[in-house]
């Protein structure tokens, strides 16, 4: 969420900025800010009642201690009147605050100055491309017939048990499977993020805090009689376990990981190109999640990159990495770079991690603040990715790992697999 405050000083910078979203903002701000002023009235009218009220009772306590009942029943009628007023004004105040609130819920993040405008994943920008495209002497087979013919995955048996987007992994499918969670986990240790696990549902003011609401309520899995609702990524538990905090001074840096499964709707995804592991609607993800000062995020998000450049690099994969223009970038994000990985047999590009930053967009509703060098409250920066999601890790390295014989099992992966080969 951005800060009123941002949104009252710089008002045509952003409704500027948001139109790299090709989002007009202008008719909700002037809406916004015509609210905001009269909240601010109404704050100002009731602030100034209260402390006429707390005089008032400081004179009434004095008359009695002295002994002037008769003068301090007779101007106990005014205060009665002042808490009838006091009252009337909290209940116009709170009203006007769900209306800020609802507008400002409505306005994504500014984009970063690097991120450039656009409409769609069409206008990405390509920062950067490591490895070659794999050449093969025989025709590879996509991942969905190498994993069946292998016994590696299930997806028939995940639709008979659940639906469609739930596969079951079996035998050296799942302990490969495993191995990528362990080896991602492992490395996330070695770059100084402390595990965490955490649970994988989560109350409605947590979806809040982090974007996914209201933005993305169709997309998460609703359980209604107790409103909790199934992660769509470990960064909601992991980012809100620091909701409300108040770090006592600028010296902090937050580095968080974890493993969780993952839930997401996909509500309209059908045809050929989610075929397999390509797009499903519950996955394995390991999450690495930061909390910066304002002064460091740059730096923390360099990190980020070279860190899940790692991964894919000790994996032996070609990847790209992409910086989403203005019209692809997250509701809540201010920058994101998309890494992708080349898929050998189906000849195309499959997303595989998403590391962004989003300033203090998710801090501003977190309430995730420090404290500065003056001793003043300012809001943290954040960040996360993926480091990384397991579906199309798993499908790249069936697919560019093939041979007429097997599966070769990357070197990084040996000593939580094994195996060398399938």
């Amino acid at each position: 969420m951005l800060e009123i405050q941002r949104i009252r000083n710089d008002k045509n910078s952003i409704i500027e900025g948001l139109k790299k979203r090709h989002f007009n903002a202008e008719s909700i701000i002037d809406e916004l800010l015509s609210i905001d002023e009269k909240w601010r009235i109404y704050k100002s009218q009731m602030e100034t009642t209260a402390s006429e009220l707390n005089q008032l009772s400081k004179e009434i306590g004095i008359l009695f201690r002295e002994g002037k009942a008769d003068e301090a029943n007779a101007i106990k009628g005014q205060t009665a009147e002042l808490k009838a007023r006091e009252a009337d004004l909290k209940e116009k105040v709170e009203a006007f605050e769900a209306q800020i609130q609802e507008r400002m819920y409505q306005l994504p993040n500014v984009p970063n100055e690097l991120v450039k405008a656009g409409k769609s994943e069409e206008d990405n920008e390509m920062v950067e491309a490591h490895g070659e495209p794999v050449q093969f002497n025989f025709t590879p087979l996509p991942h969905w017939e190498l994993a069946t013919k292998l016994n590696l995955i299930d997806f028939e048996l995940g639709v008979k048990i659940t639906g469609a987007g739930f596969p079951v992994y079996i035998g050296k499918g799942a302990k490969l499977q495993r191995a990528l969670i362990g080896f991602f986990l492992e490395e996330a240790a070695a770059a100084g993020y402390a595990e965490h696990q955490v649970p994988h549902v989560v109350n409605e003011t947590s979806g809040y805090g982090t974007g996914q609401l209201p933005d993305k309520e169709g997309q998460m899995y609703h359980i209604g009689d107790d409103d909790l609702y199934l992660i769509p990524t470990g960064e909601v538990p992991l980012t809100n376990m620091y909701r409300g905090a108040m770090f006592p001074d600028d010296n902090f840096s937050i580095k968080l990981t974890g493993h969780t499964p993952c839930f997401r709707r996909e509500a309209g995804s059908y045809g050929a190109h989610v075929r397999g592991l390509n797009r499903l609607h519950q996955f394995d993800k390991v999450e690495i999640v930061r909390i910066e000062h304002p002064s460091n995020s740059e730096r923390a998000l360099n990190e980020m990159l070279d860190h899940v450049k790692g991964l894919l690099q000790k994996l032996g994969l070609q990847y790209r990495v992409l910086r989403l223009c203005g019209g692809d970038t997250g509701f809540a994000a201010a920058m994101t770079y998309d890494f992708e990985v080349f898929s050998a047999a189906q000849e195309k590009w499959l997303e595989v991690s998403s590391v962004s930053r989003f300033d203090t967009f998710q801090s501003t509703r977190l309430k995730l603040r420090f404290k500065n060098a003056d001793k003043k409250s300012q809001l943290c920066h954040t960040l996360n990715g993926s480091a990384l999601a397991l579906p199309r890790i798993m499908a790249a390295i069936l697919e560019n790992h093939q041979t007429e014989e097997g599966i070769i099992i990357p070197n990084a992966l040996h000593k939580y697999t094994g195996f060398k080969t399938i």
